[in-house]
C-alpha cells in the first residue's frame, strides 16, 4: 500500500491546515479532514478494498509506521545534537549509521519499523525501548480480554483473527503474570496509620475457576483518609464470607500499617464487631443501616414492604439514641409492628451497635462513596457492579 499523497493532495493550501492544528474532539478532525477533500482519495480507496483499514499492511498501521518513525528520527537527533544533513554534525564525534528493521505488535495489527542507529550504540529510543515487541496498548487489550474470562488460548487465535497479530502463548501468559505481579504488589502495599472510617463488606461475584464459573465472596475494605478520599485497602476472594476470614482481614490491615480506626462500618455477620474490636480496641463498629434495613423487611410482605419502610424510617433518622428508642417502641407496638415483630426485633437485636452514629450530627451521618450509585448512604456502602471475575 502507497502512503504517498498524490499531487492533488499535495497540492492544498495551507490556510487549511490550521482547522486540524488544534482540533476540540474527534468529530472535528474528522469534520476538517472531509472539509479539507485530503482525504477523499484515500477513502475511495477504502471503499474499494483496496486498502485495508487494519492489520498487516493496513492503513493505520501504516500511519503508526509514519508517526513513530518520525519520533525515533527526533529522538536520534536530539540524542546527536544537530539535524540530519547539518554540516556542523562533521565536527562531532558520532553520527548516523542507518537502521535496523523491527516489527511489532499494536492494537492494529503488527507495525514495521526501522529504526535509526548511531555509530557508537549510545543511542537508546525511549519511544521503542530496546526489546520491546508489542505497543503499550495491545498489553491492554489482552489483559481486558484475560479478565473477561477468556483462556490464554482463545486470546492467541482473537488477536490473530481481528487484528492479525501471531503472539505466543508464552507470550501471552508473560503479560498476564506480570499483571498477577502488579496486583499482588498492589494488595501488599503499606498503609496509612490512622482511617477515621472503614468499610468493611463481601460482594458475592461470579469468579472463573479453571473451567466452571463460582460464586464467591469478594472481601473488599475501603478507607477514609484524613483528607476525606476514599481509597480500597485491599479485596480478597473467599468462597464463603466468615468472621474468622474477617478478622484475618483485619490483621493484615493493622500488619500493613494500620494503627487505629475510628469507626468500621460492617454488617451484622456473627462475630464480626469481635474480630475488628481484637485488632483495633479503641475501634467504634457502626452496624450498617442499610444491611439492618434489609434485615428487618426479609419477612415483610410485598405489598406492606412501602408502609413498613416509612414506619421504620424515623428510628434511623431520629437525631438521638433516646428519640429513636421512642420511634423504634412506637413502631414495635403499632399495627404494623404486631403484624411483623422480626422488623423490630432486628432492630432491637443490633441496638448496641445500631446507635453509635446518632451521636454525629446528620451532616456527618451520610457519608457518599464514589464508584457506586452515587445515593447517599448511612455510614455505608452500597451495592457494586458484578462481573465475571478470572481466579
Amino acid at each position: 500500500m502507497s502512503m504517498a499523497l498524490d499531487d492533488k493532495q499535495q497540492g492544498h493550501d495551507d490556510e487549511q491546515l490550521p482547522e486540524l492544528a488544534e482540533p476540540r474532539s474527534t468529530a472535528e478532525v474528522a469534520e476538517a479532514l472531509q472539509a479539507s477533500g485530503m482525504v477523499d482519495e484515500l477513502l475511495a480507496q477504502i471503499d474499494t478494498g483496496q486498502i485495508q483499514i487494519t492489520g498487516e499492511g493496513g492503513l493505520i498501521p501504516g500511519l503508526i509506521k509514519l508517526a513513530l518513525e518520525r519520533g525515533l528520527k527526533a529522538e536520534l537527533t536530539d540524542h546527536l545534537g544537530y539535524a540530519k544533513g547539518d554540516p556542523a554534525g562533521r565536527e562531532l564525534p558520532n553520527a548516523r549509521n542507518g537502521s535496523s528493521p523491527k516489527t511489532v505488535a499494536s492494537e492494529a495489527g503488527p507495525v514495521e519499523l526501522n529504526i535509526p542507529r548511531d555509530r557508537d550504540g549510545t543511542f537508546t529510543p525511549r519511544l521503542v525501548p530496546k526489546g520491546s515487541r508489542r505497543l503499550g496498548g495491545l498489553d491492554d487489550i489482552i489483559i481486558s480480554l484475560y479478565a473477561g474470562g477468556m483462556t490464554l488460548r482463545d486470546i492467541q487465535h482473537h488477536l490473530a483473527s481481528t487484528i492479525g497479530t501471531d503472539l505466543s502463548h508464552e507470550t501471552i501468559s508473560k503479560i498476564c503474570d506480570e499483571v498477577l505481579d502488579a496486583v499482588d504488589e498492589w494488595q501488599n502495599r503499606p498503609l496509612e496509620p490512622l482511617y477515621p472510617v472503614i468499610y468493611l463488606d463481601a460482594l458475592v461475584v461470579k469468579v472463573k475457576d479453571g473451567a466452571h464459573v463460582r460464586n464467591k465472596h469478594a472481601h473488599i475494605a475501603i478507607g477514609v483518609d484524613m483528607a476525606g478520599v476514599k481509597h480500597v485497602l485491599g479485596i480478597w476472594i473467599q468462597a464463603e464470607e466468615g468472621a474468622k476470614f474477617w478478622a484475618g482481614v483485619c490483621a493484615n490491615l493493622a500488619n500493613r500499617g494500620v494503627k487505629d480506626v475510628l469507626i468500621v462500618c460492617c454488617d451484622g455477620l456473627t462475630g464480626f464487631p469481635e474480630a475488628i474490636e481484637a485488632t483495633w480496641p479503641l475501634a467504634t463498629v457502626q452496624t450498617c443501616v442499610v444491611h439492618l434495613i434489609r434485615n428487618s423487611m426479609r419477612f415483610v410482605n410485598y405489598k406492606d414492604r412501602k408502609d413498613v419502610a416509612r414506619a421504620i424510617k424515623p428510628i434511623y433518622t431520629a437525631p438521638d439514641a433516646e428519640t429513636a428508642r421512642r420511634e423504634w417502641e412506637a413502631f414495635r407496638d403499632s399495627e404494623l409492628g404486631a403484624k411483623y415483630p422480626s422488623a423490630a426485633m432486628a432492630f432491637d437485636r443490633a441496638w448496641d451497635r445500631f446507635i453509635p452514629f446518632l451521636a454525629f450530627p446528620p451532616e456527618l451521618r451520610k457519608v457518599k462513596r464514589p464508584g457506586f450509585d452515587g445515593d447517599s448512604r448511612y455510614l455505608i456502602p452500597t451495592s457494586c457492579s458484578r462481573s465475571a471475575w478470572t481466579a
